[in-house]
């Protein structure tokens, strides 16, 4: 019952920060004569809010014993959550006494000031330090949906494993639970200490044995799995960082040792090579433009379901459009036309397979609000692009298997918007490749030709020959 309790503080903990600004407000209004009207709800007000602060100071006691939190961080929050209490309890005895009046606007003030530094801690204990300058950091970058950019490192087999391959992974990953303001189930993971210390639980580290770990466990497990780490609300390891991190456990949890004098198996080479180029993470995308629009035409909508052709919202109660050409017959270029009344509300388009030419791209051109477009094992050419460049909002363009050529993607160097293009089985040169990444340097350039490495650890199954008759 005292966990329940103390579990409630979150919910609790805004009663008084709400009554108690209500009540500084009322305070303060009715010192004009025309808000005199609200003196008598003064009394009440301050009742409340003192009654909830200190509720909330007394569940947020029984909460700091879990012990998932910083001492220090914890007693300051504490501290001045009692504060709050004992101020507003002041602030409520004095407006009862008419002789001492003068004193409340001071202490209003005080206790509002009180209220925001109590909160603000509260919420770097449950969020983080930097929770409230967080979204300031990117305020003047041009991506907005930039969330972390990792330093690459020079030169990896130089680089010490815990402090440059290991650590960068739970700084951005766990710190948020598991650092040095909060550390749920007592687990640290900003310290050497503390990973090897563990939590509540025990260890959740064991040299040399990672299926044994509970750390490694955890980060493992499906991400639907209720013991799954991270939990779904925050940034997820990647299938690279959960290798490194099983690797690092692998071979002992050095803290102090170089890449170089640890054995590396071909995947984890790989990973470790991706460390030395510059790697940006972003926030989850939709592709989905925040400003809404209108219904598109019922009548224009109809006519393209008659020449086969798939069109549907891209979200439940949202207006924007995709349309695929997968299962429509008889296409030529001329029927693109058809899209031209829709073409505020249509975003993503495919029409891989389709027998487009240039001139049907000339059509498509027109479209602006094209977000991903689909142009795969089409009919298109160079001379087809350069009616792509006004797609100001293009993100993602597919021209795999066309006969468009590096001077063709030149074309749109303009279209800042574009994050990603893919490229495999065009007449693009691999001396090309240099050039075109230097063009678009913030592009996801996708040439194709992936090559699987064999893992010793992959299953192999061995078939007997063929009988010959």
């Amino acid at each position: 019952m005292l966990q329940l309790l103390g579990h409630l503080h979150p919910v609790l903990v805004h009663l008084p920060i709400g009554i108690l600004l209500l009540a500084c407000l009322f305070l303060w209004q009715s010192r004009k004569e025309k808000y005199a009207h609200l003196q008598p709800a003064i009394n009440i007000t301050l009742l409340l809010g003192a009654i909830s602060a200190v509720v909330a100071c007394i569940t947020g006691y029984i909460l700091s014993q879990t012990g998932d939190y910083d001492e220090d961080a914890v007693n300051f929050h504490q501290w001045m959550g009692i504060s709050v209490a004992v101020v507003s309890i002041v602030t409520y005895y004095l407006h009862k006494k008419t002789s001492l009046l003068k004193w409340q606007l001071p202490l209003t003030f005080l206790m509002f000031v009180l209220i925001f530094i109590t909160g603000h801690l509260g919420g770097s204990l449950t969020h983080g330090s930097d929770y409230l300058t967080q979204p300031l950091q990117n305020v003047f970058s041009s991506d907005t949906t930039v969330v972390f950019k990792r330093k690459p490192i020079a030169n990896v087999q130089e680089a010490l494993i815990y402090n440059d391959v290991v650590k960068p992974i739970f700084q951005v990953k766990c710190y948020s639970c598991h650092g040095s303001t909060k550390q749920k189930g007592k687990l640290r993971l900003d310290d050497s200490v503390g990973i090897l210390k563990g939590g509540k639980d025990g260890v959740v580290i064991i040299p040399n044995k990672p299926t044994e770990s509970e750390l490694i466990k955890r980060i493992s497990l499906p991400a639907e799995d209720e013991h799954h780490m991270a939990p779904k609300e925050k940034p997820q390891l990647s299938e690279a960082e959960i290798a490194l991190l099983k690797w690092w456990v692998d071979n002992g949890t050095s803290f102090s040792k170089k890449v170089k004098e640890i054995s590396q198996p071909e995947k984890i080479k790989s990973a470790l090579v991706a460390l030395q180029k510059e790697s940006i993470e972003k926030k989850p995308d939709l592709d989905v433009p925040q400003t809404p629009v209108e219904k598109a035409d019922e009548s224009a909508l109809q006519k393209l379901k008659d020449k086969g052709i798939v069109i549907a919202p891209i979200a439940q109660k949202n207006n924007y459009l995709f349309a695929n050409f997968v299962t429509a017959t008889n296409i030529s270029d001329k029927d693109f036309s058809l899209l031209l009344p829709i073409k505020k509300q249509l975003i993503w388009l495919n029409l891989n397979d389709i027998k487009i030419t240039d001139s049907g791209l000339a059509i498509l051109g027109q479209c602006n609000n094209l977000i991903k477009l689909e142009l795969a094992h089409t009919n298109i050419t160079d001379k087809g692009l350069a009616y792509l460049k006004d797609l100001k909002q293009l993100r993602s363009l597919n021209v795999v298997g066309t006969k468009i050529t590096a001077a063709g993607i030149m074309q749109l160097k303009d279209l800042k918007s574009l994050q990603s293009l893919y490229l495999f089985q065009t007449n693009i040169n691999k001396d090309n490749w240099i050039e075109l990444k230097k063009t678009f340097p913030k592009t996801a350039i996708d040439s194709g030709g992936y090559t699987m490495p064999f893992l010793p650890d992959d299953t192999v199954i061995l078939k007997a020959p063929p009988v010959k008759k």
